[in-house]
C-alpha cells in the first residue's frame, strides 16, 4: 500500500481554516441560545473567544509564511488563493470580535442593573454625607485655586463633585454613557483623565460624559443664587425654577466667553470636533508663501557661489542633463486611513485629505504635497485612494507619490497630516482641520533605512510639536480589560496605512532626472522630466553665454511650475500628452529630441491656452463649484481641441476670451526663479 501524499501547505491552512469556522459557527449557535443556560455561561463564551481568537491568529501566521515554492505541486493563482484565505480568516476574526462586545455589554448590562439597586438604597445615606461636605466647605472659607484643585485630586469622588454647565446636546454612545441636553446642570462625581468624567443629572442618572461638552459653574453666582432661593438650592437640590433662572444667568456668562475664544475652541467646546483636532498647520504653512509649495522646489538651485546650478548639471556624453541619486529616493503608496473620528452635523466637511512632507522633528524640509481622499457613505470613517490614475481622472486623488531628498538629518522622515476643509453651517465660515498626525522616520538609530514594506501608523492629536495628545479621548476609554479587550481597542484608533516601495532600475532612473528634494505624484512624474529636460536644454546648452541673466523667451518654462499648483490643468495636458504620444512611432518614441519637441507642441495647445483663458474660473480649494466650473471649462476646450485639431481655432475665435498680455507668460527669469543653496 503506497503511503498517503502529504497535504500541500496552503491545503493544509484552508482545512484548518474550515474547522475553526465550524467551531466559530457552533460558538454563535450557543451564544443565541444562551438566555436558557446558567446565568455564568457568558463568561464561557467570552472565554471561548479568546482561544479562538489565538488559533485563528495562529493559522495566519501560518499562512503569511507560506511561499509559492513550498508547494509540491504547481498551483494556479497562488498569490490569489493565499488574499483570499486571508480576507476569510478576518472575517472569522471579525465575527468572534462582534460576539465578545456584545458578550461583554450584556454582562456589564445586568451588572449595572445590580449596582444601581444597591446605590438607591443608599441615596439617603449620600445625601447626608453631601449636606456635611457642604456646610464645612462654608464654615472653612475661601482658599487659592491651586491648592483647592491638589485637594480634590487626592479626595474621594464625593467630595470632589462640582456643578457643571452642558454646552450643546449629548447622547449616549454605548452602555454606561449619560444622555443630557444643552444648558443642563451636571454634578461631576469623577474626572478621569482620558477626557471621560462621570456625572449625574438632576433625577439621578449616572453615567460617563465628554469633558468638552461642559463648562464649569461661576462659584460667585452659585452663591448669589443660593442666598436668594432656599436651602435646599444651597445643597445642590434645587426646584426646577431656580435650576431655570441659574442656567439662564450662566448661559449669558458663557455665550460672551465664547465669543473670545477662536473657531477651533468654539467647536471642541460645543462638541463639534474631537478634543484632539486641530488647526491644519501644513495649510498654514502653505497660505504663508511659495517657499513650502512644489513649484518653488522645482526650479534649480545655485551653488554657495550663486554662479553655477548646483542640482542642474550637462552631461556631454548622453547630450541631456545628469542624473543626481539622492539619500532618499523612494515611492510611497497611501492605502487608506481608518476610524477617523466624525465631525460633528454643525459643520459640513468640503474635503478630506492628506498632507504630508519632509520633517526632522523641527522643521520642514521639502514642498507640501497634498493628496485627497474618497468615502463612502456607509463607512464615513473610512478614507480611501487612488493607487493608479489614468485618463483624465484627477491627479489629486493618485495615492503613488515619489519622495526624493538629500537632506543629512539622521531624523529625516515623513510627516502625515490628515485634515479636512470644513464650513460651519450656522457662520459660513471655512476652515481647515488637522484630524491627527504621525511622523514616519526613514532611517533607524545606526543610520539603516527602514524596510519597504507597508506601515499601519496609528495617529497622534494635537499638533507635530505636543506630545501625548489623543485624537478621540473617547477611543481609549475602554483600553483597560483583558488582551482581547485591549486588541480590539487598538482596532479602533485612527490609523493610517502607507506602503514604501523599492525603486525599480526605470523609476530609479527617471526619479535620479529630478530635484534633490521633491515630492510629488507619480502620474505626472514623466512630465516633470520633461520640463527638466527642457530647462537644462536652454539654460546649459542653448543659452550663447553661461554669464548672462538676460529673460529668456520660453512660454513653457515661464508657465510649467503654475500646473503644480492648479491640478486640473497638469490633468489636461497628462490626458493630452496621452493621446498624442499613443500616435508616435516607435522610432519617434525612441528619438529624445522628437519627444521633447512634440511636448512643446502639446503644452502649447493645451496647458498654456487654459492658464491665460478667462472661461477658467480662479481655482478655490474644496469650493465645489469652482472646481466643477474648471473641470467643464477644461473638457470643453479639449473636446474642441480633438475636434479641430489643436487650439488654433479657440485662440483665433472671437467667442474667446484671454486674459491681459503679460510678459511673465513669456519669459522665463531663471535669476529670479531659481533658490538659493539652503541650509
Amino acid at each position: 500500500m503506497l503511503p498517503r501524499r502529504p497535504r500541500d501547505p496552503l491545503q493544509a491552512v484552508r482545512r484548518r481554516s474550515q474547522e475553526l469556522k465550524q467551531q466559530v459557527d457552533s460558538l454563535l449557535s450557543e451564544s443565541r441560545l444562551k438566555e436558557a443556560l446558567e446565568p455564568n455561561k457568558s463568561r464561557d463564551i467570552y472565554q471561548r473567544c479568546i482561544q479562538l481568537k489565538q488559533a485563528i491568529d495562529e493559522n495566519k501566521n501560518v499562512l503569511q509564511k507560506l511561499r509559492k515554492a513550498d508547494e509540491s505541486a504547481p498551483v494556479g493563482n497562488y498569490n490569489q488563493r493565499k488574499e483570499e484565505e486571508q480576507n476569510f480568516l478576518d472575517k472569522l476574526t471579525q465575527q468572534l470580535q462582534a460576539l465578545a462586545v456584545t458578550t461583554i455589554r450584556e454582562h456589564r448590562t445586568e451588572t449595572d442593573v445590580l449596582t444601581d439597586k444597591e446605590e438607591d438604597e443608599d441615596s439617603s445615606e449620600e445625601d447626608e454625607e453631601d449636606e456635611d461636605d457642604d456646610g464645612m466647605e462654608e464654615s472653612g472659607g475661601e482658599e487659592e485655586e491651586s491648592e483647592e484643585e491638589e485637594e480634590q485630586e487626592n479626595e474621594s469622588p464625593k467630595q470632589t463633585s462640582r456643578k457643571y454647565i452642558a454646552l450643546g446636546d449629548f447622547t449616549a454612545q454605548q452602555v454606561g454613557d449619560l444622555t443630557f441636553k444643552k444648558g443642563e446642570i451636571l454634578l461631576v462625581i469623577e474626572k478621569k483623565p482620558d477626557g471621560w468624567w462621570i456625572a449625574k443629572d438632576s433625577k439621578g442618572n449616572e453615567g460617563l460624559i465628554p469633558r468638552t461638552y461642559l463648562e464649569p459653574c461661576d462659584k460667585e453666582e452659585e452663591q448669589a443664587t443660593s442666598e436668594e432661593g432656599s436651602e435646599e438650592d444651597a445643597r445642590g437640590t434645587t426646584s426646577e425654577a431656580g435650576a431655570d433662572q441659574r442656567t439662564d444667568t450662566h448661559c449669558s456668562a458663557v455665550q460672551k466667553a465664547i465669543s473670545e475664544m477662536n473657531t477651533v475652541d468654539v467647536l471642541t467646546s460645543m462638541g463639534a470636533i474631537p478634543a484632539g483636532f486641530r488647526p491644519s498647520m501644513l495649510s498654514q504653512l502653505l497660505e504663508e508663501g511659495n517657499q513650502f509649495r512644489a513649484s518653488y522646489f522645482l526650479q534649480p538651485e545655485l551653488t554657495a557661489s550663486q554662479l553655477a546650478f548646483r542640482d542642474l548639471m550637462w552631461d556631454a556624453k548622453t547630450g541631456t542633463i545628469k542624473s543626481r541619486p539622492s539619500r532618499v529616493s523612494l515611492i510611497l503608496t497611501l492605502w487608506s486611513c481608518k476610524m477617523i473620528p466624525l465631525p460633528g452635523t454643525s459643520i459640513q466637511v468640503l474635503s478630506r485629505h492628506v498632507r504630508l512632507c519632509l520633517f526632522d522633528g523641527s522643521k520642514v524640509l521639502s514642498n507640501i504635497h497634498t493628496v485627497r481622499a474618497t468615502w463612502q457613505p456607509k463607512k464615513p470613517k473610512t478614507w480611501t485612494f487612488s493607487p493608479q490614475v489614468t485618463g483624465i481622472l484627477p491627479c489629486l486623488l493618485h495615492g503613488d507619490c515619489f519622495i526624493r531628498s538629500n537632506s543629512s538629518s539622521p531624523d529625516l522622515g515623513i510627516l502625515f497630516e490628515l485634515g479636512i476643509s470644513y464650513i460651519r453651517n450656522s457662520t459660513g465660515e471655512r476652515g481647515e482641520l488637522s484630524c491627527g498626525w504621525v511622523f514616519l522616520r526613514l532611517f533607524d538609530a545606526s543610520g539603516v533605512p527602514i524596510p519597504a514594506k507597508t506601515y499601519e501608523l496609528f495617529l497622534n492629536g494635537g499638533t507635530p510639536y505636543e506630545k501625548g495628545v489623543e485624537v478621540d479621548p473617547s477611543v481609549s476609554r475602554r483600553a483597560q480589560g483583558s488582551v482581547f479587550q485591549q486588541m480590539m481597542t487598538m482596532r479602533r484608533q485612527p490609523q493610517l496605512l502607507v506602503k514604501l516601495r523599492s525603486l525599480t532600475q526605470r523609476s530609479r532612473s527617471m526619479l535620479s532626472l529630478l530635484p534633490e528634494t521633491l515630492i510629488g505624484g507619480m502620474c505626472y512624474v514623466h512630465l516633470l522630466i520633461f520640463y527638466r529636460q527642457i530647462l537644462g536644454d536652454v539654460l546649459l546648452r542653448d543659452r550663447m553665454s553661461l554669464q548672462s541673466t538676460d529673460l529668456i523667451s520660453h512660454p513653457m518654462l515661464a508657465t510649467f511650475p503654475q500646473l503644480l499648483e492648479q491640478p486640473d490643468v497638469m490633468d489636461a495636458l497628462r490626458s493630452s500628452w496621452a493621446e498624442r504620444e499613443s500616435m508616435l512611432k516607435r522610432s519617434e518614441k525612441r528619438d529624445p529630441e522628437c519627444l521633447k519637441a512634440t511636448f512643446l507642441l502639446v503644452y502649447h495647445d493645451c496647458a498654456w491656452p487654459l492658464l491665460c483663458s478667462t472661461l477658467l474660473p480662479p481655482l478655490r480649494w474644496a469650493e465645489e463649484e469652482s472646481e466643477g466650473a474648471r473641470w467643464r471649462a477644461v473638457a470643453d476646450f479639449l473636446k474642441q481641441n480633438q475636434e479641430h485639431g489643436g487650439a488654433l481655432r479657440a485662440l483665433l475665435s472671437p467667442d474667446g476670451a484671454h486674459q491681459p498680455f503679460d510678459l511673465s507668460e513669456q519669459a522665463y527669469d531663471f535669476l529670479g526663479e531659481v533658490r538659493k543653496l539652503s541650509a
